[in-house]
């Protein structure tokens, strides 16, 4: 195994020529790797048992805290984090010490090749309450294979080269919801266009150029507060290509090259909204809500209100921060019980509903802000705020009650997901409950509220301390 310290970062000098700018299939690009559905690359081949004394190749200590998702491109990992404000350090109490910073890592090594940080525009939310359940750096970068995109919330959107070097910056909004839960949802890359859900920023989607950061489209609705996905790009059944995104109460198909709206379901699902939708044969499921939890399978496609037509189903049973996956006929998901559940893709029946091991009975008794899966999770009463406490505390996480953020990840028939606090688990991904393994990596007792990535044998995993490279010997 490989350590590395924050001393003992690498500095290697890159030219445009000595990289390769090319995707391929086991790349993980974005959020949740393929069109943010959870699922590995066919070739994907990962262990099923890990430790820090056992098939762990590497670890790496990252600048600061966060709660987004590692992304893989070639033979280098990217990660967002944060430093100053809210990180837990003693320099850390105070607004205008918050950067965020964009991380490069070797894939083979954990050395740390560069480490872009950009000071944090102010006014930002305060360190308290929900937010200091996953931190500054909640959204996932995303990737073309020549550019890295990050969203940074008030701080903007921006696009750095393969070097570290960045390309342009654009502010999407300075507001804040009614939670002031900070930013979570990750942007997404379409043919020349970066796509951001700045719901808490500005209520408004963008669709910007993704080379000059240029405004394309936007949308703006008031009912966008408390949307926390990230949009998926699904082919409906009449052969268009619809940007789709679940918000409180709704369900939307835009035009994805215009912003316009296709058609949109009402859902019921209200509240605050955080899992991505996922797709499969042209049916999108959603779930999500607070207090007043959901999920819905809906036919892609149509034009303006379809709902009477197009849902399949509805049920009770839901995900509040986890988004789902789809294997065949099945779709899986972690509740915010820390149960595993699995339901039927054509009806909605629940197959099986089953509490993991360790997870306390009752689990999560209160809302809280937005989390590494790409939404929030618990809310705290009036002023009030997790153990992870204010400005200058011990950093984020440990004082809320919902035992997942990180999303299942589907590999090979074998579904992958890391909790909080009490490991990764390897669940069988058939319509039997069964766990493979628990997995805990001891000395690091940060939150792990991160989408792990699995790309070939390797799984990257990120802690709120650590990034770790999983691989058998």
């Amino acid at each position: 195994m490989i350590t590395m310290t924050r001393l003992q970062f690498t500095c290697i000098l890159l030219t445009s020529a000595a990289l390769c700018l090319c995707t391929n299939a086991s790349d993980w690009l974005q959020f949740r790797g393929a069109n943010g559905a959870g699922i590995a690359a066919p070739d994907a081949a990962p262990v099923t048992e890990w430790s820090e004394s056992k098939n762990l190749k590497w670890k790496t200590a990252l600048p600061g805290p966060g709660s987004s998702c590692p992304i893989v491109l070639g033979e280098r990992v990217y990660v967002t984090c944060y430093s100053g404000y809210g990180d837990g350090t003693a320099g850390g109490g105070s607004a205008e010490t918050l950067k965020r910073h964009l991380v490069c890592l070797e894939k083979k090594t954990g050395a740390i090749v560069w480490d872009k940080a950009v000071a944090a525009e102010l006014p930002e939310d305060p360190y308290l309450g929900g937010l200091t359940e996953h931190g500054y750096a909640s959204s996932t970068p995303a990737t073309d294979g020549e550019r890295i995109y990050v969203f940074y919330g008030k701080t903007g959107a921006l696009a750095f080269d393969l070097n570290g070097n960045q390309l342009w910056k654009v502010n999407l909004g300075k507001q804040s919801s009614n939670r002031r839960w900070g930013s979570c949802a990750s942007p997404i890359v379409y043919k020349n266009t970066v796509i951001v859900n700045a719901a808490e920023e500005a209520r408004t989607l963008f669709a910007l150029d993704k080379m000059t950061g240029k405004e394309l489209w936007k949308v703006e609705a008031r009912n966008l507060e408390l949307c926390y996905a990230t949009p998926a790009i699904v082919e409906a059944a009449d052969g268009k290509t619809d940007l789709v995104l679940a918000l409180p109460g709704e369900m939307w198909g835009l035009d994805i090259e215009t912003g316009k709206r296709r058609w949109f379901v009402t859902t019921g699902i209200t509240g605050n909204v955080s899992p991505t939708v996922v797709a499969s044969n042209g049916i999108v499921f959603a779930t999500g809500g607070y207090p007043r939890q959901g999920s819905i399978a809906v036919r892609a496609g149509g034009d303006g209100d379809v709902t009477a037509t197009a849902i399949v189903w509805t049920s009770q049973d839901a995900s509040y921060v986890p988004s789902p996956v789809v294997n065949g006929e099945h779709l899986y998901f972690i509740n915010d019980q820390g149960s595993a559940m699995c339901m039927e893709t054509k009806t909605g029946k629940l197959i099986f509903k089953e509490r993991l091991p360790g997870m306390q009975a009752g689990g999560g008794n209160r809302e809280g802000g937005p989390g590494g899966a790409g939404g929030p999770p618990p809310r705290p009463g009036p002023g009030g705020g997790g153990s992870g406490g204010g400005p200058g505390g011990r950093g984020p996480g440990r004082g809320g009650s919902k035992p997942f953020y990180g999303s299942p990840v589907l590999v090979n028939g074998k579904i992958y997901v890391s909790s909080r606090r009490n490991g990764a688990f390897i669940l069988e991904a058939k319509p039997e409950f069964k766990v493979l393994a628990q997995n805990k990596i001891a000395g690091d007792d940060s939150d792990f509220n991160a989408t792990p990535a699995v790309v070939g044998s390797q799984i990257f995993l990120r802690s709120n301390k650590m990034m770790y490279c999983i691989e058998g010997n």
